[in-house]
């Protein structure tokens, strides 16, 4: 004889269903709109070495960590410690390329943050027949963990970077 399920069963799987659908966020991609004018981007007479040395010059003088083993493309690190167990690193791309009438340098800045997790560990013991117990076992081993990692799309961010450039330019 087939047994039924109560309906107060079926609306609560239902409704498990329905929030699981309706959890999953938009695909990202759909909001890329791929604009001709971007903020990422600053245009100069100077040539492309030329600008990116001042790119480099302006992350130095803000006291970020400078990458510039490739000239034409300069990579600035900097960290900040909001609050004891919060990192969060700015990380900075310039690249300067011509494009036969200026030079045109295009930034691309991503924030990533960490947290501080205490990690913990177990110690096994296995005794043969009898099976295998686990024990915690208390360290303070303690970690970053990256949480977060985002693009800044803040168009007055790049609007600053890029006048202190060409400042530095003057």
């Amino acid at each position: 004889m087939p047994s039924f399920a109560p309906p107060r069963l079926i609306a609560l799987l239902l409704a498990l269903a329905l929030a699981g659908c309706a959890s999953k966020p938009a695909p990202v991609y759909r909001a890329e709109s791929f604009e001709a004018e971007t903020p990422f981007q600053f245009h100069s007479d100077l040539p492309p070495l030329v600008l990116c040395e001042y790119g480099k010059r302006a992350l130095l003088s803000q006291a970020y960590e400078v990458d510039a083993t490739v000239p034409s493309n300069i990579r600035g690190t900097k960290s900040f410690q909001p609050e004891a167990e919060h990192l969060v690193q700015l990380r900075i791309t310039l690249t300067c390329m011509s494009t036969g009438r200026d030079t045109t340098i295009y930034a691309s800045a991503q924030q990533i943050r960490y947290e501080l997790k205490a990690g913990g560990s177990s110690t096994g013991l296995s005794v043969t027949g009898l099976g295998s117990i686990s024990v915690p076992w208390p360290t303070d081993k303690n970690a970053l963990v990256k949480v977060g990692e985002e693009t800044i799309a803040d168009a007055e961010f790049y609007r600053r970077l890029f006048v202190l450039i060409e400042n530095l330019a003057e």
